[in-house]
């Protein structure tokens, strides 16, 4: 697949502030695509992690922070442990999650912001993802109150979903990991 970019995009590159928000080095990516290989999700995007790569290397804009996969990319890590650079790809993703969201940048089909929004914030929360509450913000959020409800007792009954928060996590060095991350966005 091509990759285009906008004529006027390339004096208003995002490279320098990705790399702010992640600390990653975009530019050492050598483009062997093992990130796009091993990548469960990039088959149902239109754009893959190294195509995003590629574009942000060559100038991209804002226009990138419209593509789908920067809210699909489910941060699994495969990308990172195949990368001969040690690019880790899912804190790029995280950084454009972050930009799209303080430019106001279109967002896509679904929910998939309000769910990113939701786990980050139980996270913050109570040191860990807090899977039921989540479930149940997200039901709000949404107004899909029963849809999939049959399936809850199921979920509990295995064990896959725990009623009360986990206590285990050290929520004070979470809380200062996300203060930390804040004051940098603020910079």
């Amino acid at each position: 697949m091509p990759i285009k970019i906008k004529k006027e995009a390339v004096r208003r590159g995002i490279i320098n502030r990705v790399k702010e928000i992640s600390g990653i080095d975009i530019n050492a990516c050598l483009q062997c695509k093992k990130c796009t290989n091993g990548c469960p999700v990039s088959e149902y995007t239109s754009s893959s992690p190294s195509e995003i790569i590629k574009k942000l290397q060559l100038g991209a804009g804002e226009e990138l922070l419209d593509s789908e996969i920067i809210w699909t990319c489910v941060s699994c890590a495969t990308c990172y442990s195949r990368c001969p650079m040690e690019i880790d790809m899912a804190q790029v993703m995280d950084a454009l999650r972050v930009l799209a969201e303080e430019t106001g940048a279109a967002k896509p089909d679904g929910n998939m912001p309000l769910m990113n929004k939701i786990l980050l914030g139980t996270i913050k929360t109570f040191g860990r993802t807090y899977d039921l509450g989540a479930m149940a913000l997200y039901k709000a959020g949404t107004a899909s109150y029963m849809k999939d409800m049959d399936k809850v007792p199921m979920i509990l009954k295995k064990g896959k979903i725990a009623l009360l928060p986990s206590q285990g996590a050290d929520k004070k060095m979470v809380k200062q990991i996300f203060n930390h991350l804040e004051k940098a966005r603020k910079k």
